[in-house]
């Protein structure tokens, strides 16, 4: 009985620190597309500056 309480745990740790490494990951990926969100806003704006400048 004890061996099967222990396998439990063990997989509720596993369950755990897989669910911390994803949280990680979108935090990443969500703070990547936020960046690039923010990049690509800027160009845009320089670019049209640029094109109305030019007219």
């Amino acid at each position: 009985m004890r061996h099967r309480g222990q396998g439990a745990l063990e997989y509720l740790f596993m369950l755990a620190a897989v669910l911390i490494l994803v949280t990680m990951a979108i935090r990443v990926i969500m703070s990547s597309v936020h960046d690039l969100n923010s990049a690509v806003s800027n160009y845009t704006k320089e670019v049209r500056k640029q094109i109305l400048e030019d007219l």
